[in-house]
Parts: C-alpha cells; sequence; structure tokens
C-alpha cells in the first residue's frame, strides 16, 4: 500500500492527460471568456459540462484530483472568472462549513485513527466484537449494516463512524475494501432519510414550506416527511438489498467488479485490487503499538462513548422529547474533538508517553491528507456548478415534459441526474423542491400522488450524492473503510442502480393503480 508521500508524488498517464486538457481549457478560456452567453440563470447546455467533465475524466483516467480540477477550470471558462483560484477555490475552502469538515471528519477522524495504531484500541474492540458477534464475512458485513443503522444521524457522519468502527473487524475476517465501502455508504443517507430522528425532516420542510397549499408551514413540511417514509422507496429497498448483500442472499450480484472483489478477498487475502491507490495511507492502517502497553477496550469505547454521550444522545433528546431544532453541527464538532482528546487521555493514563501519543495523531492526521485534497475539490467544483446554473439547466430541460403516471419516476431520475453531478443531496433538495412540489400540484392536486412525488425527490437526490465520485459521503465512506475510491464508485453503482430501478418501476405502478 503507498503511503502518501508516494501518492502525491506518483504521477500517472491520467495526471498527463488532465494537465493537458487543463492546458487547453486555459488557453481556450483567455481566446473565448465572456463569449458563452447566459440565459435564465444557467449557460444552455454548457451549464452541465464543468461536473460532467470531471466525473468523466475521473471514470477513464482513474486519477479524481486532477479530474476535479479541470471540471473547475471548465466552469471558469464557461462562467468567465479564469481566476479559479481567488473566484472559486479560495471562497470554497475558506467557509465555515469546509472548516468544520476538515476539523471534524478529516482531522478528529484521522488523529483518533492515528491514536487507535498506538493504543490498539480498535483492533481490541474488532477481537471483542469478532468473538461476541462476528464470526466470517457475512457477519462483519451484517455488523456493518447494524452500525450503519445505529450511526444514522446524517451521511457524512454516519460513514466516519461506521467505517472507523467496523473496518478493523472486517479487514480481520477478509471482507474487500469495496464490500466494506459499499456497506458504510448505503447505510448513511439512506438509513438517514429511512430512520430521520436528525436534521433532514427539518430542512426538507423548510425548502417545501408556502410551495403548495398542503404545506402552509415548516411544521406541515415536518408532518408530511414522516407520512411520506413508506414511499421513499429507495432508501428503504437500498437498506433491504444492503442486508442481504451483507448475508449474500443476492440471487445474482450485479457488477462484475465486486464479484471479483469478493471473490479476491476470499481466495486471495487480497482487500484492495493490486492498482489501487487506497484512500487511506499506511498512517492510518499499520500498527506501532508500545512493547510496555496494554490495549484494552477502554481505547476504543472511551472516545466513541465521548462521541455518542456529547451529540448523537443529546441531539436526540432535544430535538425529540424537548423540541429543540437547533442545528447540532457546532455540539457534532465539539464532541469529534473531545473524543480524540479522550483517546489521549486513557493513552496518558495507562502509561503512553505523551511524545508517543502525539505521534500517533499526527500520523492520522498526515493520512487523510489525499482526502482533504480532493474533498476541498468536490466543494469548489459544486460552487462551480452553482456559478454555471447545472441543476437549474437540467430542471428546465426537462421540468416540461413529464406526464402523471411517469412523474415520480422522472423525478426520481432527475434528481439521480442532479445530485450525481453536482455531488450533494442536500443541493440538490434546495433546486428541485420547490420546482417539483408545484409542478407535481399542478399535474394532479391529489395528495397521495404529492407523497408519491416528495418520496420520489427524497430517494433520488440520495441516490445521485451516495454514488457521485466528488460527493463527501462518497469521498468519506472511501477514505474510512481504506478503499480507492473509483474502485468503491465502481462497484456501487451496478449495486445502487438496482434499487433505484426497482423504486422508478415502483413508483409507477402505483400512480398507475392507486392514484
Amino acid at each position: 500500500m503507498p503511503d502518501t508521500n508516494q501518492l502525491i508524488a506518483k504521477i500517472s498517464k491520467g495526471n498527463r492527460i488532465n494537465l493537458g486538457i487543463t492546458f487547453i481549457l486555459i488557453v481556450l478560456g483567455v481566446v473565448f471568456a465572456g463569449d458563452i452567453p447566459e440565459q435564465d440563470n444557467h449557460f444552455g447546455w454548457w451549464s452541465v459540462m464543468p461536473p460532467l467533465v470531471a466525473i468523466g475524466l475521473a471514470f477513464w483516467t482513474r486519477e479524481v484530483i486532477s479530474s476535479l480540477f479541470v471540471g473547475i477550470v471548465l466552469g471558469g471558462v464557461i462562467s468567465g472568472n479564469l481566476n479559479v483560484v481567488q473566484g472559486f477555490l479560495i471562497p470554497s475552502i475558506g467557509t465555515e462549513s469546509f472548516a468544520l469538515i476538515l476539523l471534524v471528519y478529516l482531522w478528529s477522524l484521522g488523529g483518533l485513527i492515528g491514536i487507535w495504531t498506538r493504543t490498539g484500541g480498535a483492533e481490541r474492540f474488532a477481537e471483542w466484537a469478532g468473538a461476541k458477534i462476528v464470526q466470517g464475512p457475512k457477519s462483519a458485513k451484517f455488523f456493518t449494516w447494524l452500525m450503519g443503522l445505529v450511526f444514522h444521524q446524517g451521511g457524512t457522519i454516519s460513514t466516519v463512524l461506521t467505517g472507523a468502527t467496523v473496518r478493523p473487524i472486517a479487514d480481520k475476517h477478509d471482507v474487500s475494501h469495496e464490500e466494506l465501502s459499499y456497506m458504510v455508504d448505503s447505510t448513511a443517507s439512506p438509513a438517514a432519510t429511512v430512520i430521520p430522528f436528525n436534521v433532514w425532516p427539518i430542512y426538507i420542510a423548510g425548502l417545501v414550506a408556502g410551495t403548495i397549499p398542503l404545506f402552509e408551514t415548516t411544521q406541515d413540511g415536518v408532518n408530511f416527511f414522516f407520512q411520506a417514509l413508506p414511499f421513499n422507496f429507495y432508501g428503504i429497498i437500498a437498506l433491504l438489498l444492503t442486508l442481504l448483500f451483507a448475508w449474500e442472499l443476492w440471487p445474482w450480484i450485479p457488477g462484475k467488479k465486486i464479484r471479483n472483489a469478493m471473490s479476491r478477498s476470499r481466495e486471495e487475502g487480497k482487500l484492495d485490487d493490486d492498482e489501487a491507490q487506497p484512500m487511506a495511507a499506511s498512517e492510518l492502517t499499520e500498527l506501532d503499538i508500545p512493547e510496555d502497553y496494554s490495549s484494552g477496550l477502554v481505547d476504543f469505547f472511551g472516545p466513541i462513548g465521548t462521541l455518542l454521550g456529547v451529540a448523537i444522545i443529546p441531539y436526540g433528546y432535544t430535538a425529540y422529547i424537548m423540541g429543540n431544532t437547533e442545528d447540532p453541527t457546532l455540539l457534532i464538532a465539539e464532541a469529534f474533538v473531545l473524543a480524540v482528546l479522550t483517546g489521549m487521555f486513557v493513552a496518558l493514563a495507562k502509561g503512553m508517553d505523551l511524545q508517543t501519543v502525539m505521534d500517533g495523531f499526527v500520523d492520522g492526521c498526515k493520512g487523510v491528507t489525499i482526502g482533504a485534497i480532493i474533498l476541498a475539490l468536490a466543494v469548489t467544483l459544486k460552487e462551480v456548478a452553482e456559478a454555471v446554473g447545472t441543476a437549474e439547466y437540467v430542471v428546465a430541460l426537462v421540468g416540461d415534459a413529464i406526464g402523471p403516471v411517469a412523474l415520480p419516476a422522472l423525478l426520481m431520475a432527475l434528481c439521480m441526474l442532479i445530485a450525481f453531478s453536482a455531488g450533494t443531496s442536500w443541493g440538490t433538495y434546495a433546486v428541485v423542491f420547490p420546482v417539483a412540489m408545484p409542478l407535481a400540484w399542478a399535474v394532479l392536486p391529489e395528495e397521495f400522488f404529492i407523497t408519491l412525488c416528495f418520496g420520489a425527490v427524497v430517494g433520488g437526490s440520495v441516490f445521485g450524492d451516495q454514488c457521485s465520485p466528488i460527493s463527501d459521503t462518497t469521498i468519506l465512506s472511501s477514505l474510512a473503510t481504506g478503499c480507492d475510491l473509483m474502485d468503491h464508485v465502481h462497484t456501487q453503482i451496478p449495486l445502487a442502480l438496482t434499487a433505484a430501478g426497482l423504486a422508478a418501476g415502483l413508483y409507477t405502478l402505483m400512480v398507475m393503480f392507486f392514484v
């Protein structure tokens, strides 16, 4: 497995291709800047080119960093803002939201895992869980599924907590990193929409309030979200198919690459493909426990218990028992930092010297460098997509050509496309819900029909976010499980498409026979 320095230094064929394309785009931008006309908050078909080119190059070259940069430069050319560093990159990574992601999901995650490489806490938990619950690859994946449901507060939180918790266990039982990353990603946002004891109902309710007579207030939107839960077909089917995948009960698993990964890990013990470049560097995977240190469950449950005790449990209590619906992000950020400090304190209390503890923390932070770079570029590309009107163009392109029977399925496909291109479910909600609900009401002002359309938008946006290589949950799922990002994307899409196809078919049948 290459370390961080090797990953950064490696100049592949994909790098050279993408750098050449970037140079061409810059030249074209200098020549043609400002010649692409803007219309109705978008640039026509040019609006879909930045994310489309970035995603296409990532699939073609398997080199994500330069592919994302090409998409950003192309967005600068289209919008006429050629200074993409000052115009897009710095404003995107200089935001409070990105700072929180960097602090909480990268440095805190990497630092905590780095500390565990010195204390052996995760390894000790893996041994304990293996004796109590996990007996092989199937039960290891089932344990992953259960942890995904436990840590269901939101996409990024779920991927980080679940991945960090289950990876040592899954590695011990030869579960490939492609399988593990699919399990982690598919029980993150889908679970957050099916078990919505989090901020998702409140966020979506704010978007739909006032759009149609059914949603006069935000509380109407919250109530409707829970009413529509049984009709979030993608979220429900994704969780059920993931459970079947865990126990290997699918009659036929779609996707040759995931089938090859399963046979490779079981027969050869190889958790990654030979050409893979795992998101987690060796600093996060190689144990370096001092000879005089005795690893125990407290090394694992101390930090995790702090995280649960400070963030998730109090938020669930205040939001759903006391009625306080404030954004819990800062509380969660504090909890992650406190979890790292707890891991340090436990190690020091058990006799580990301060230098060893800090070496583990620093190595852990170094180990997520690649993830931080990719995430920064992905966040920037989202801003580029917003600047050139990607979502607005896609909505305008298909919004007028939809009939009642096909509307829920087509709304779902539209959200899948937008979220895949933009790498965000919440951003897709913000664009589509204010348009989709009035459109559905105009086509057929019937409550059950609106319920189906509502569920289709919720599920379709989650699919696109879950499968996009520029999505933070996709990136963090790969990082937390040690999987190559594009291997994760390639192996997850056929599985997720199966769930999406079944969901779309159900929506169409429901309209045909019950509306």
